[in-house]
């Protein structure tokens, strides 16, 4: 594997330091007790972890409302832990990413409180002003449930201040050449420190221009690009990784020529995978990988079932939007902005074989694989905790006081960990799991191994077979001379699927994940039966590799 490719073949691990584990007894987690899981992650098959916001913030939009660029959340340790906790990462082969906020900061960082002052502040012209609140009309409000304006008055100066999300999270100015420059300083600061990379957040608002939507304007690429060049010239081997929420045709610039990020999530891919399961059919997913183009050799998508927002539903059309709702979000509490709040394993009913069946899906569709911390033990959610916080509770380490997380009085646990019946952590834990040969966590650690024996897996070209089954999924990955052929049955019933590859004929099929030879492929249509939900991942051998073997 080339080193300065490592994401290409990488598996990502998403976690909140809050939620991971806490080791001061204030009922939050911390950069010592994230520490002390490295060596679970490490066991898991993770390359790397992606900490989401970790700064000095109000918490008003949990971490993402930022009061200091250069520092760390007391809550979370010091800067001396944060180091401690990067090296012992590194020791262990891990590489770690954090979050990087661009487009705005909270309205309590020392910048915003300034520059309310107003033109007479120095960090006035940080923040986008304007005495007209029908400015930038055409660029749409994000937290429809909660904001009526992208503009918010400022009380002190008596002008109105530009957001794209939350009106206490302003944006900054970035038509401003200071704005720009202090960006680049936090990402230097950040990157001599060690770490591997950013996942930038919201990065298609940076830039304003009146009688446009304010999304993907040339001027924000061609900053992203300067960003780019300068992490190649100064700090090879650490990533971008874009968050934007587009269509893929949309989304396609964020690589640039390879210039640009190096990597963004595939969002969506995400909701068809749970469309294509629901409707028991193949249909969805083929319809959008064929609508996703082709990207940079030195590039690669991010996918991901589920993460620490809701199932977003921005990159659905209305009758998408309503067909998941109706399929997934029964309760209305479950549905926020255009989303479900829901956690992977209540989505798909507790059903392990569904569960499965999505794994092996994200695991061999193009793309790195971003895996949301509990969701490989299949811990549940608390719809009623507020925003999107019921995706957010306490590891669930074992069936001690407060799931192992934390020793402290329950009542003092930043949320509640999971009591469900269902999902209850006396049952739902690593412990547990890990001492259950059969569990989903063990599972999940053998299809991690499968895919890092073979590349192919992370960087195979994929092709469709299209058999007359429609509840069969099945593709074919080529790299390198070598070839997987990937079969899924969308269905909650037992399939049989006839696919005509006689492009094969002569190879033998490895299933690779029993390392059982199949009949060999010949002239006639290839006869399979899949089980409910089944799948088989084929390694297909030439005459001379199984005389070598």
């Amino acid at each position: 594997m080339e080193n300065g490719l490592w994401y290409k073949d990488a598996i990502f691990y998403e976690l909140y330091i809050k939620a991971f584990q806490d080791t001061n007894g204030d009922g939050r987690g911390d950069f010592r007790g994230l520490i002390t899981r490295l060596d679970y992650l490490k066991d898991l098959g993770i390359d790397c972890i992606w900490l989401l916001p970790m700064y000095p913030t109000p918490a008003r939009d949990d971490g993402y409302d930022i009061m200091d660029f250069y520092n760390i959340n007391p809550e979370y340790g010091t800067l001396a832990d944060f180091k401690f906790f990067l090296d012992a990462a590194h020791k262990r082969g891990l590489r770690v990413i954090a979050d990087l906020v661009l487009n705005h900061t909270s309205d309590q960082h020392p910048w915003f409180l300034d520059a309310c002052r107003g033109p007479e502040s120095p960090f006035y012209d940080y923040f986008v002003w304007s005495d007209d609140p029908e400015k930038y009309k055409e660029a749409r409000i994000i937290f429809v449930d909660s904001e009526s304006s992208n503009w918010t008055m400022c009380n002190e100066n008596g002008r109105y201040y530009f957001h794209r999300f939350f009106h206490h999270q302003p944006d900054l100015n970035f038509d401003n050449p200071e704005v720009r420059q202090e960006m680049k300083n936090i990402i230097k600061f950040w990157l001599d420190m060690g770490l591997d990379g950013f996942r930038a957040d919201a990065v298609p608002y940076l830039f304003k221009r009146e009688g446009t939507n304010c999304e993907n304007l040339p001027e924000t690429h061609t900053y992203l690009k300067e960003i780019r060049k300068f992490l190649n010239e100064n700090y090879p081997g650490k990533i971008l990784l874009a968050e934007a929420n587009q269509w893929p045709q949309d989304l396609r610039p964020y690589f640039g020529d390879g210039d640009e990020f190096h990597m963004a999530f595939h969002f969506p891919i995400m909701p068809r995978m749970f469309m294509s399961i629901k409707q028991e059919s193949h249909g969805p997913i083929v319809d959008i990988v064929q609508r996703t183009p082709d990207i940079p050799e030195n590039c690669q998508w991010a996918t991901f079932l589920r993460n620490h927002d809701e199932l977003t539903l921005e990159m659905c059309t209305d009758e998408e939007r309503d067909y998941m709702y109706d399929s997934y979000a029964s309760d209305k509490q479950m549905k926020l902005n255009l989303g479900i709040r829901r956690r992977l394993m209540p989505l798909l009913d507790r059903d392990h074989r569904k569960v499965e069946l999505m794994y092996a899906l994200l695991l061999t569709l193009p793309g790195s694989p971003i895996i949301y911390y509990g969701d490989e033990i299949g811990m549940g959610d608390n719809i009623y905790l507020g925003d999107r916080n019921g995706v957010r509770t306490p590891m669930q380490w074992n069936d001690n006081r407060n799931a192992g997380f934390s020793n402290c009085n329950p009542s003092r646990l930043y949320a509640p960990v999971i009591t469900d019946p269902d999902y209850n952590y006396n049952a739902t834990n690593i412990d547990s799991q890990q001492n259950l040969s059969s569990s989903l966590l063990n599972w999940l650690k053998s299809m991690i191994r499968i895919r890092k024996k073979y590349p192919i897996l992370a960087r195979g070209k994929l092709d469709f077979i299209f058999p007359k089954n429609k509840k069969i999924l099945a593709f074919y990955l080529e790299y390198q001379g070598e070839i997987m052929l990937c079969v899924f049955n969308m269905a909650a019933t037992d399939q049989p699927v006839e696919l005509f590859l006689q492009k094969f004929s002569g190879y033998t099929p490895l299933e690779i994940t029993g390392d059982t030879d199949f009949p060999d492929i010949g002239d006639w249509p290839y006869l399979l039966t899949l089980g409910r939900y089944g799948y088989y991942l084929f390694y297909l051998k030439k005459k001379e590799e199984e005389e070598e073997e």
